[in-house]
């Protein structure tokens, strides 16, 4: 059975997977960019009350890798409870746990390493609060988060194929199943890293395409 004899056989499976990718993929994205970049804030403006919390529970949760986080959620922290949560919550709101403090940890960085002698210099020229912050910080502080974003967020898409473990019906169980009727493995899963592959790479090039571009070492003060 060649390569496109398996893809028109079972395109069906791998189409309700490659959706199943997409909408783990879109959700721990939008959820883990939105509370990370909150997060990242308010541990910024409060160091103490917020930010060292903060670190402190990114750096535990660092030390746990995203498998074991996705196993004890879905069975250990269920039991405790006393609750059944379907496979795909689960692995949305771990995965978009993990994105939200790495994200979180990258806003606080940036923000941190923030020159004070722009807002001086905004200052001494008459800016106000609220166009220093438009025109000044908020450019500055994108330029340099959007590349270490980007990167996260590769890494958050590939960590998708563990949502597998707990029977999650993403793109990587789906080609497990697969490779269980056909027994083709380097046929399929060499499509599955030419899928990674075609969505991966050029996220990552753009990031260090923006990185070399746009953003500067800020700690020269």
């Amino acid at each position: 059975m060649t390569f496109f004899d398996i893809l028109r056989n079972y395109r069906q499976g791998f189409a309700s997977g490659l959706l199943v990718t997409t909408k783990l993929a879109l959700l721990v994205w939008s959820i883990g960019i939105a509370c990370g970049l909150l997060i990242g804030f308010l541990a910024d403006k409060y160091r103490r009350l917020v930010g060292i919390p903060m670190v402190v529970f990114a750096f535990l949760l660092s030390g746990v890798p995203i498998i074991v986080l996705l196993f004890w959620a879905h069975f250990p922290l269920q039991v405790l409870l006393g609750v059944v949560i379907d496979p795909f919550i689960t692995a949305v709101w771990v995965l978009a746990l993990v994105n939200a403090f790495s994200v979180a940890d990258a806003v606080r960085g940036v923000l941190r390493d923030f020159p004070e002698e722009y807002i001086t210099a905004a200052k001494v020229c008459g800016l106000n609060h609220r166009t220093t912050l438009l025109r000044i910080k908020f450019p500055i502080v994108l330029r340099q988060l959007i590349p270490p974003l980007l990167n996260i967020q590769v890494t958050m898409l590939q960590a998708t194929i563990f949502g597998s473990l707990i029977s999650v019906e993403e793109i990587f169980r789906v080609a497990q199943g697969v490779n269980a009727s056909v027994y083709q493995p380097v046929k399929i899963y060499s499509a599955l890293a030419l899928f990674f592959l075609v969505i991966c790479l050029p996220l990552n090039g753009l990031a260090l395409f923006l990185k070399s571009r746009f953003t500067r070492n800020l700690s020269d003060r």
